[in-house]
């Protein structure tokens, strides 16, 4: 909220709901703020490979994280440099272009080739779902192999079939249990009560009881 990339108020998403919050990752954008956010992100991976709650299943070892272009461009290269500087795991990163190169190298992938490597995706924030499905297409097409996604917030809303979350949605491509998130629209609600911002936290609640998560 410091930095505006969190904003309350009533905003038209890509879905064509009107949301009482709206979430701009690309306006985490200084040296701080990646800071943080970077320790988050690896901090949300290693408790998630170390998970052992029996009902929460594990992220699966691998390779390279991947950051679809453009907001997670920076947000997997600074997570790949926390999880090596901060926990001695050594994994490499890598992004698309949005139009494939023609020229020099070639190709739309920067940076480590994917091809028989597990990877994980990062992703700002899902709400139909479509970059993070596009990101997975992409990744297999190079010969990758998805074993996760990373979220910095969940939305926790119902997807296209109005039933299932987005978030299940995208597990029926790559397992259950391997999209995970550093923040849950509930935290935003705690947060909110906790601070005591009421108008805020109603408008949350009643757009959580039309497209949230029931269970």
């Amino acid at each position: 909220m410091v930095c505006g990339a969190l904003k309350f108020g009533r905003f038209t998403l890509k879905s064509g709901r009107t949301s009482p919050y709206f979430f701009n990752a690309g306006l985490l954008s200084s040296g701080p703020i990646l800071a943080i956010l970077s320790e988050a992100y690896a901090g949300t991976i290693v408790a998630a490979q170390q998970s052992s709650d029996s009902n929460i299943s594990p992220l699966p070892s691998f390779d390279v994280l991947f950051g679809p272009a453009y907001k997670a461009i920076p947000f997997a290269a600074s997570t790949a440099l926390t999880l090596h500087t901060a926990h001695s795991i050594s994994v490499g990163f890598a992004y698309n272009r949005k139009e494939a190169k023609d020229h020099g190298e070639g190709g739309s992938i920067v940076g480590v080739p994917l091809k028989g490597q597990k990877v994980v995706i990062l992703d700002d924030v899902m709400t139909a779902g479509t970059a993070v499905r596009e990101a997975i297409e992409l990744v297999r097409k190079e010969g990758g192999e998805v074993v996760g996604v990373v979220q910095c917030l969940d939305r926790e809303e119902v997807g296209k079939d109005g039933v299932s979350s987005t978030t299940r949605e995208v597990e029926k491509l790559i397992g259950a249990g391997r999209v995970k998130a550093i923040l849950r629209m509930r935290d935003l609600i705690e947060w909110l009560a906790r601070e005591g911002r009421t108008t805020e936290v109603e408008a949350m609640r009643e757009y959580r009881e039309k497209y949230g998560l029931k269970d």
